[in-house]
């Protein structure tokens, strides 16, 4: 079984957030009665939502598959590293590049944008920071490892975060294959220098999507073998996100005619 990660402040932090709140209220009250109108403070670095505790909960660390092509493991050719082939830093990743060729794989259009954050500094962006992302095609199938798909090494990519700590990719919604929800794979980097192998990260971890975008993505006709593997699995059942997926699922926009676009706060701390 892979360890999963949870993030628990513990009781004192719980208590302490009680007495605070309690008193916040001891507050407001004071002012009404004064006349005075308190303004409403934003938390997370302009993040734009309210609550600090969300805000601040660390992305869990999940399990890297036995697919991650960064150096960690091998493949039938020997060590998997595609992190270290000149083109690598991308934000098309539907193709594959360098020796692999240009073959490019087929499926719904995705646009990925995920925001990184420092969960020990009120949240705010983490501005060139690599992440590395990948992910199964529509079949299930992972670049450089499955049958078929070993000499490619498409829906693999890294880009460097902005000031904003954004990242965006161009890919294609991802395939569910059997026994795991649809995800996809991220590893988190302090610099690009840094992301020439999985063992310098210092995060690695999943994301999902929303069950009522997965069903209408699986509902076409290319998605076939994924809506039949989708009915055999849960989020109560999948190893990475049977304790929750609250940190992890992507806020969707979008439909299987246009394209879609998913975004995730992923907060890491640093």
């Amino acid at each position: 079984m892979f360890p999963l990660s949870h993030y628990d402040e513990g009781l004192q932090f719980d208590l302490n957030t009680l007495a605070e709140q309690d008193n916040s209220r001891r507050k407001a009250l004071k002012w009404l009665a004064t006349g005075i109108v308190a303004l409403p403070i934003a938390a997370c670095g302009g993040g734009g939502t309210t609550d600090p505790v969300a805000c601040t909960t660390v992305i869990p660390s999940e399990t890297a598959g036995p697919y991650p092509g960064d150096g960690t493991n091998s493949n039938a050719s020997g060590l998997a590293n595609v992190l270290n082939q000149s083109g690598i830093v991308r934000s098309d990743m539907r193709s594959s590049f360098g020796s692999a060729g240009t073959n490019t794989t087929t499926g719904i259009p995705l646009t990925m944008v995920l925001e990184l954050v420092n969960a020990n500094d009120n949240c705010t962006p983490l501005s060139g920071y690599a992440l590395y992302l990948w992910h199964c095609d529509i079949t299930g199938r992972y670049s450089m490892y499955s049958s078929g798909v070993t000499a490619e090494n498409y829906l693999r990519a890294v880009q460097v975060s902005d000031v904003n700590g954004k990242v965006t990719f161009h890919t294609i919604f991802p395939g569910c294959y059997d026994g795991r929800m649809p995800h996809m794979h991220f590893e988190v980097f302090k610099t690009l220098a840094l992301a020439t192998s999985g063992a310098n990260d210092i995060k690695t971890s999943q994301l999902t999507f929303p069950l009522s975008t997965l069903t209408e993505a699986y509902n076409t006709t290319a998605y076939a073998a994924s809506k039949t593997n989708l009915a055999r699995v849960s989020f109560a059942s999948d190893l990475a996100f049977r304790d929750g997926t609250g940190s992890q699922m992507c806020t969707v926009t979008g439909n299987p005619t246009a394209g879609y676009v998913a975004t995730l706060k992923v907060s890491v701390a640093v």
